[in-house]
């Protein structure tokens, strides 16, 4: 049995960190946030994976350098930064303040978060070579999951660098997963499930129970990154801690997901434990 799936038959549903536990003077993607999501009963931290033009390998979200940052940005992007120049940058808080955090290099978080948690790494595809021998090295193939949309290129790159890792296809509708995927020889665990409508076919009772039946897991978001874009309809995290969690975890929880992620962890948890959705 591996982390994975230990994890599941512990706790039923198991929650997810979306990078990992932040607010206040800790920095979403920074190792202070993981730990912070560690010690608020995260089974599993999202991070975003980043390379500098050295190709060394530290924790940003592309394209959210001003946000990263802070006053401590000047322009341009962070692929184009050396390691030298990102070893130098410190970390802002939700004030866009500089705080003591510097930012995080993934060897040093995936040292901090073994055997501790599963890890959701995120933009994986940027540079999977180097991303998979790097989890490679620390020994903890095993306990990462990577994602993508499962296309031909996909298949292709991750029979090539992440055969020994769990993937999870991402998801708008059950027509992506083709009988033909299921023996594509990658190690397809499950589905990250992203819909408008309640009533969309990719998140029916139907397609679910089909993932179940075939040992796929499912994972539903409840974070809302952008109103606009919506990936889990209306059952967002803003309605759950405003009180009515049941119309957001609630409703994943008896959609048999096995998996939701959100930005509220130990609210989230709470609320699955005291329900009896999830084992304490």
């Amino acid at each position: 049995m591996n982390y994975l799936e230990n994890a599941l038959k512990n706790k039923k549903i198991l929650v997810a960190a979306h990078r990992g536990v932040n607010g206040g003077n800790i920095p979403c993607n920074s190792l202070e946030c993981f730990i912070a999501a560690v010690n608020q009963g995260a089974d599993i931290v999202e991070l975003d994976v980043s390379e500098t033009k050295d190709k060394k390998l530290y924790l940003l979200h592309p394209g959210m350098e001003p946000v990263h940052f802070g006053w401590n940005y000047h322009g341009g992007d962070f692929k184009n930064m050396t390691s030298a120049e990102a070893d130098k940058i410190y970390l802002a808080n939700q004030d866009i303040t500089e705080t003591q955090y510097k930012i995080a290099k993934f060897d040093d978080v995936l040292e901090e978060l073994k055997g501790k948690c599963i890890i959701n790494v995120d933009k994986f595809w940027d540079d999977p070579e180097e991303i998979s021998s790097v989890i490679r090295r620390h020994g903890m193939a095993d306990q990462c999951i990577v994602k993508s949309n499962p296309d031909k290129n996909t298949v292709d790159m991750l029979k090539k660098y992440a055969y020994d890792m769990q993937y999870m296809a991402i998801i708008r509708d059950n027509k992506q997963i083709t009988p033909e995927f299921y023996d594509s020889g990658v190690n397809f665990v499950g589905c990250e499930i992203l819909f408008r409508n309640d009533s969309d076919e990719v998140v029916s009772d139907k397609f679910i129970e089909e993932l179940h039946k075939k040992n796929k897991i499912v994972w539903l978001n409840s974070i809302c990154y952008n109103y606009k874009d919506v990936i889990a309809g209306d059952h967002i995290d803003d309605k759950a801690v405003l009180g009515d969690p049941d119309y957001v975890w609630g409703f994943m929880a008896e959609k048999k997901a096995d998996i939701i992620q959100t930005d509220w962890t130990l609210l989230c948890r709470e609320y699955l434990e005291s329900k009896g959705y999830r084992n304490k």
